[in-house]
């Protein structure tokens, strides 16, 4: 009886160990990485557009790694394997290229496809066999470019100055569209009926050479280029030097200086006029060019403005595009420049400052060298913004009407005397303001370019 004892004793002993040996195992096997039970995953919509001359661009990844992969390209009668690999070891994103295969097995006339995408993991799962994804896309097959057609567009662009376009742009797979101009891309605004757009332009003033095109891109890739026809007229800016006196770095400078953290420890007089006038203006105009960059989505049914004329009896102290050099003592040792990107007036001490436009009030605090400004936005991507005010009369948000004064003139910011700095931007681009203040340029090139847009809008 001792001896039977003994052995059943044994045996459960044994039995619990092989059953807490089996329940660690399978612990390990759902808890260690190399046992992961996560599939591979496929950035892509069920339903894509391909232009079928370009290949198709599939976005793989897995959480340990992929193993391999089989494309299988289908008309709906006949099969073709596109498509088949290994990864290396380790890789955990990879975007494979899918291009139409030379074969005549699949029917080149068929406009609709299927691919199945089947792609293994490097996981131990699955006795080894790791996780897999298996989907299946449907093809639509896209060969016809965006149509472009310009309506009506400004005869002109001077360097530093503005322009309209109205255009049409169709395509049942439209994805991007835009006006690409130099470096910059301006965004188009929805304008009386779907597929109608309209844009306002801007040529930086400090570049030479301009060109507009108007970007149509469908989802299947296929783009339509299409120049805007803009006679260029070249213009050049004035060049000043500015003696700068140890009487403007020990007022003016120091005391921006001083109120910004990042700046306030300069002890070097020059070093801080730079600062000042370099680094710290970069950053104001930083932040006017984010808070000018926002056109709207809406379809826009009109849009008028009235000319600019914000300061009564201004009189010019400064224009627009001065490529200013700075230098101490003698006229060989500059120390500083920059660029003046706002048309300076000026009357009477703390005059009032109107909006000429409406519009809503996107800024209205300090900004640095800028002091005291408020920022409208008149729609179309035109803002204006007015700087060195003594006073404040609106806030963000406001919604400002034709003639509400909006400021007082000032001394704020990097400014010596009671001035307004008058600024208007399209998309982030400081413009002529010249141009906005005269009423026949305004009827010339916005108003007339949309009521020739309009009759044919109108008409269909």
């Amino acid at each position: 009886m001792g001896r039977s004892r003994r052995k059943k004793s044994g045996s459960k002993i044994v039995n619990t160990l092989l059953l807490l040996g089996f329940l660690a195992g399978a612990g390990y096997i759902y808890t260690a990485p190399e046992f992961e039970r996560v599939s591979p995953i496929l950035e892509s919509s069920d339903s894509i557009t391909w232009n079928r001359k370009d290949p198709l661009k599939l976005k793989l990844s897995d959480n340990i790694g992929l193993k391999d992969y089989e494309l299988v390209l289908s008309d709906g009668l006949n099969s073709l394997i596109v498509g088949r690999g290994n990864f290396d070891t380790g890789t955990k994103e990879k975007t494979l290229l899918v291009k139409y295969p030379q074969s005549k097995t699949l029917d080149a006339k068929s406009k609709n496809f299927t691919l199945k995408v089947i792609v293994n993991d490097s996981s131990m799962w699955n006795f080894l066999q790791g996780n897999r994804l298996q989907k299946t896309l449907n093809i639509k097959i896209d060969y016809k470019r965006p149509n472009v057609n310009i309506l009506a567009n400004s005869y002109s662009i001077t360097q530093g100055g503005s322009a309209l376009v109205v255009f049409q742009a169709e395509d049942e797979n439209l994805d991007k569209l835009y006006i690409q101009v130099a470096g910059k891309k301006f965004k188009v605004q929805p304008y009386k009926k779907e597929g109608y757009y309209a844009a306002l332009l801007a040529w930086p003033f400090n570049e030479s050479d301009f060109s507009a095109k108007i970007i149509a891109t469908d989802t299947a890739e296929n783009k339509r280029v299409t120049v805007i026809p803009l006679f260029l007229k070249n213009h050049n800016y004035k060049i000043s030097w500015i003696r700068v006196k140890d009487k403007f770095i020990d007022g003016k400078i120091s005391d921006l200086a001083t109120s910004n953290p990042e700046y306030s420890d300069i002890d070097n007089k020059l070093e801080k006029l730079r600062a000042v006038n370099e680094s710290m203006r970069l950053n104001n105009e930083n932040l006017i060019h984010s808070l000018s960059e926002n056109v709207s989505t809406k379809m826009l049914d009109t849009w008028k403005v009235k000319k600019f004329y914000p300061l009564k009896s201004g009189a010019k102290v400064a224009s627009y595009g001065d490529h200013r050099h700075y230098y101490y003592k003698t006229k060989d040792n500059e120390v500083s420049e920059s660029y003046h990107v706002g048309y300076d007036l000026a009357s009477t001490k703390m005059a009032i400052i109107k909006s000429s436009n409406a519009g809503k009030v996107v800024y209205a605090n300090d900004n640095g060298i800028y002091g005291n400004m408020p920022m409208i936005d008149h729609g179309l991507g035109l803002y204006t913004l007015y700087g060195h005010c003594s006073q404040l009369l609106v806030k963000e948000g406001d919604d400002v009407s034709v003639g509400q004064a909006i400021a007082k003139t000032g001394t704020s910011g990097l400014a010596l005397g009671d001035h307004l700095h008058f600024g208007i931007l399209i998309q982030g681009i400081e413009v002529r303001p010249i141009e906005w203040f005269d009423g026949k340029w305004i009827k010339t090139n916005i108003d007339n370019i949309f009521e020739e847009a309009d009759k044919i809008i109108d008409a269909k």
